[in-house]
């Protein structure tokens, strides 16, 4: 989580003006500011976008096993195959 720092910084954003009606109402529902409200759903989509970021290095001497390794048979998990036969909890 982003940590608030001493001094701030003014990010201006263009927006239509049914945009900004519904960011107004948005933010008039979560009971705070247009300011707040925007800048925490900001906050926690950057969040999201970094979170979501996957790049996997695989040292060049460790190719040859990793290639190996996914392309093995695909083994059954017991345990796995024991939740897959249950009925889900909405339709008991």
């Amino acid at each position: 989580m982003v940590k608030a720092r001493a001094s701030a910084s003014v990010l201006s954003v263009r927006v239509s003006s049914g945009e900004r009606e519904l960011l107004d109402a948005a933010a008039a529902d979560s009971h705070t500011t247009i300011s707040d409200f925007v800048r925490r759903a900001a906050i926690e989509a950057a969040e999201m976008e970094v979170l979501n970021r996957s790049t996997i290095t695989i040292p060049a001497e460790s190719w040859e096993a990793f290639e190996a390794w996914l392309n093995r048979p695909a083994e059954d998990v017991p345990g796995l195959v024991d939740l897959f036969q249950r009925k889900p909890t909405w339709e008991r």
